[in-house]
């Protein structure tokens, strides 16, 4: 009960997710976002919305040294994947960033008040392990009967600052973006100390 003169919170924003600390989100780190809009809210995904998120997620990624090889917006949600290239990388921040400025462009749909998210563990970065977890995000729209092809979706891309025509869906993007990841990975990004779990 709410103490007098005092308004319940109908949200219960008090309560979060159980998350990893901070550290696992930093460095090289490799997390499988998914961002949920409030009460599943639609109306908000339009080709305008899509290239204001792809701007802000060049901001994003620039701030935080990151890359994105996958990301699918959806009507009630969106679906991403950062990879951190720098020591410095904080992908806590990155999203952070992302949802204070995406959120006003959402009205009147919020998102939920927390993110939900994977950190991806060794054995799930390893190029075929991940190449999955990126097919399983692509694979959304298909399974949601929004379309009958992968490809047909057109809320379906990647970041990787430089490379506007890149994207996740080509026949070569593999190879590209491995190479690419590999040129601009700094060789420090891994020496960050994690807590053991």
């Amino acid at each position: 009960m709410s103490a007098p003169g005092k308004l319940r919170d109908p949200l219960n924003r008090a309560y979060q997710l159980p998350r990893l600390t901070r550290e696992y989100y930093q460095g090289d780190a490799v997390v499988h976002g998914t961002q949920t809009t409030l009460d599943r809210l639609q109306g908000w995904l339009t080709p305008e919305f899509h290239l204001h998120f792809r701007e802000l997620m060049l901001h994003a990624a620039s701030r935080e040294g990151l890359l994105c090889p996958m990301y699918c917006l959806m009507p009630d949600h969106i679906h991403l994947v950062w990879m951190g290239l720098r020591l410095d990388s904080d992908q806590l921040n990155g999203m952070a960033f992302l949802r204070t400025y995406l959120e006003p462009l959402l009205a009147p749909a919020q998102f939920q008040p927390q993110a939900q998210d994977c950190v991806l563990r060794d054995e799930q970065r390893r190029h075929g392990a991940f190449a999955k977890t990126c097919f399983y995000i692509a694979e959304n729209p298909v399974k949601a009967e929004l379309v009958k092809n992968v490809t047909d979706w057109k809320f379906t891309g990647c970041v990787v600052p430089g490379y506007p025509k890149l994207h996740p869906l080509a026949d070569d993007f593999w190879p590209k973006f491995w190479r690419l990841y590999g040129k601009l990975r700094q060789a420090d990004a891994g020496n960050l100390k994690r807590p053991l779990l």
